[in-house]
């Protein structure tokens, strides 16, 4: 009978996989880096093949590497569900966690307040900002648990809800009227910009980016101020917007995909609590009362 692979390795791995290095992996893991990468070359051993690719400081996974890899989550994820299952402990410690500012304001307060009346001894530490940002620090460590938009990074997120994007000017303003039309968006290396920009360039519509801003809170007070007209997800949408419906002639957008990203540790226990938490709360949101004034 074939025995079965070390869990240890398999998590060690993926420490590696995430960030792209031994070193940082081996501090992760807790263990030292010589241990890490015995526990590799006997991974690789075990497997008959090569599963990372090392370039100077450079660590990437090779073809069969990335086969492992989403199977080892999964094995991960399983044995964290079984040590749950037959733990009787309540739920506590500290969660590193972060999400784009563009839910933040209307998310965070029904996400954080809730959980906190149901997970009080779980400290959640929340830190908002770009989608690349957040994805980067989890590549360094610095998070747990991101949300993040989907376009921007694909692998190995989980897709967990999928909103309009709409086309918002200020109720009254005359922002939607100037010639060019004046847009409010993010950096160029925002998804949402890329999709809009490349939809704008398929029309007749001439435009200039009149305000940029990696902020989302900056992004929705130029369009609330009436000096541009701005894209915005569905959850982002504030009292004072309007939907702009294809006046203009302004194209339509692609849909926000929005996911969830673990670290190779966060699974089970306080992690699957916030993580089910968010789904959960993400899936019931109501629509925003200006989609429906919008309508009218």
């Amino acid at each position: 009978m074939t025995a079965p692979l070390d869990l240890d390795q398999l998590q060690s791995f993926c420490a590696i996989a995430d960030c792209g290095s031994f070193t940082e992996a081996a501090r992760r893991v807790n263990k030292t880096q010589s241990a890490v990468s015995m526990q590799i070359k006997r991974l690789e051993e075990r497997l008959g093949q090569s599963l990372l690719t090392r370039d100077g400081r450079s660590v990437t996974l090779t073809l069969h590497g990335e086969a492992l890899y989403a199977r080892a989550r999964k094995m991960l994820r399983t044995n964290a569900e079984i040590l749950d299952h037959f733990s009787d402990g309540d739920l506590s410690g500290s969660i590193r966690f972060g999400v784009p500012d563009d839910y933040a304001v209307r998310l965070l307060p029904v996400i954080l307040s809730s959980f906190q009346r149901t997970h009080p001894k779980i400290a959640v530490d929340v830190a908002c900002m770009a989608s690349e940002h957040l994805l980067e620090g989890m590549r360094s460590g610095r998070y747990d648990l991101i949300v993040f938009t989907q376009g921007t990074e694909q692998n190995y997120g989980e897709l967990f809800r999928t909103e309009k994007m709409f086309w918002v000017a200020s109720h009254g303003g005359r922002a939607l009227a100037s010639e060019p039309l004046a847009i409010a968006c993010g950096p160029q290396y925002c998804i949402w910009r890329k999709d809009a920009q490349e939809a704008l360039d398929r029309t007749s519509v001439d435009y200039r980016i009149a305000y940029t801003s990696s902020n989302a809170t900056a992004i929705s007070s130029a369009v609330l101020s009436d000096l541009a007209v701005g894209f915005l997800p569905e959850s982002a949408l504030q009292p004072g917007m309007r939907v702009v419906n294809e006046e203009r002639g302004l194209p339509r957008l692609g849909d926000a995909q929005i996911a969830l990203m673990r670290a190779s540790h966060a699974y089970g226990g306080i992690y699957d609590a916030l993580a089910n938490h968010i789904v959960h709360s993400m899936g019931n949101l109501d629509t925003p009362p200006q989609l429906s004034e919008a309508a009218e």
